[in-house]
């Protein structure tokens, strides 16, 4: 419903730390045109923690004008609070976006039923297709399997971001009917062979192509052709290793002159080392030719 490769876009940030809306657009254009079925706008890869309100909402507008005619706009609009995540949900869905990306709520833990409360309220704000975000790694609650199903009887709840590498639990989501997205990017293949869709990814940036032939090929039952892509785009997961995200990706944009600028506190631009490293990365895909 919503595509199969969806880019977690980054947010270009001017030299004065203003939102660079014109960057934005030309970036969520080139993302289309190079592989990207559509756009997730103000997700962590976006540095949604450090965007307000009214930059997030000025950043779904903009994604909308810029590419809402060809491809489909995701909003994130999950935080820790839920009435702030209805907030942001009613908001996003007057200004007209495809759908909804909302994470799991994080830092104290709440119990699965509070979770399941969470997403049936939020889901109450939109009769547009919400993607739920597990990521267990960054929140520090996993949704379990019993809980996955609770939450697929929500009507508008369509899809889960699963950034959690658990096959057995990836075989389940895909067992009660939502889509299965890959949330890291190196899941894509072995998610794929599992029934998934495809992935939301971050490499997508400078990898776009190769990841829509991937995708494609696992979706008509290639599988070899998908390992051996995914053989290939190692360099790229080795990128995204290289600082913490966004870090690495937006020094990998710049290095190919897309302009998103630098990060707002507490993300800091790169080490030389870790620079080094995403040069290296993209010397090897073939994007940058070896100094």
């Amino acid at each position: 419903m919503l595509g199969n490769v969806l880019t977690a876009i980054v947010t270009p940030f001017g030299e004065d730390g203003s939102v660079d809306f014109d960057a934005f657009q030309r970036l969520a254009r080139h993302l289309v045109d190079h592989g990207s079925d559509g756009l997730v706008v103000a997700g962590t890869t976006g540095e949604s923690p450090t965007l307000e309100d009214g930059e997030r909402l000025d950043l779904f507008r903009a994604a909308v004008e810029a590419v809402g005619e060809d491809a489909v706009v995701v909003a994130g609009t999950g935080t820790y609070s839920t009435a702030h995540s209805v907030h942001l949900t009613e908001a996003a869905n007057e200004i007209g976006v495809d759908g909804f990306l909302v994470v799991t709520p994080y830092y104290n833990k709440p119990p699965q039923r509070g979770i399941v409360a969470h997403f049936e309220t939020i889901a109450r704000a939109t009769d547009r297709p919400i993607v739920v975000y597990n990521i267990p790694a960054r929140v520090v609650v996993n949704i379990e399997p019993d809980t996955m199903t609770r939450l697929a009887e929500i009507e508008n709840v369509r899809a889960v971001k699963q950034a959690n590498g658990d096959l057995d639990q990836a075989r389940h989501i895909v067992g009660i009917g939502l889509d299965l997205y890959a949330g890291d990017d190196n899941l894509i293949a072995p998610f794929l062979e599992l029934g998934g869709i495809g992935g939301v990814c971050v490499h997508t940036h400078v990898v776009g192509p190769q990841v829509a032939d991937q995708v494609r090929a696992g979706l008509g039952g290639d599988f070899e052709r998908a390992r051996e892509l995914d053989r290939e785009l190692q360099p790229a997961y080795e990128l995204l290793a290289a600082a913490p995200n966004p870090i690495a990706i937006k020094a990998a944009l710049n290095l190919l002159g897309h302009e998103v600028g630098g990060h707002r506190l507490p993300l800091v631009d790169p080490t030389e080392d870790e620079l080094a490293a995403v040069r290296s990365s993209l010397e090897r895909l073939g994007l940058l030719v070896r100094a």
